[in-house]
């Protein structure tokens, strides 16, 4: 089943930065994913993020207010 990841954020450089290291991440560990950028406060609030960028993975938030490197995506992704 292919992860569902969402980069949370209003679009910012940072923003931007996590996004592709995460689209980077899932090349290269051959992962399927959908990958959503979601710009709307309204939803980033919904999940209780208070700083961005954040990433939440499968509904679940793994961070935020940082932006990872791939390796750190990479693990991420491997756990969960």
């Amino acid at each position: 089943m292919a992860k569902e990841i969402k980069v949370l954020g209003p679009g910012c450089p940072r923003c931007e930065s996590l996004y592709d290291h995460v689209v980077l991440a899932l090349e290269e560990l051959g992962l399927e994913a959908t990958v959503e950028k979601v710009k709307d406060l309204g939803q980033i609030a919904a999940h209780g993020v208070v700083k961005t960028p954040a990433l939440v993975v499968d509904g679940k938030v793994v961070s935020q207010g940082k932006v990872l490197s791939v390796e750190e995506i990479k693990k991420l992704l491997s756990q969960s």
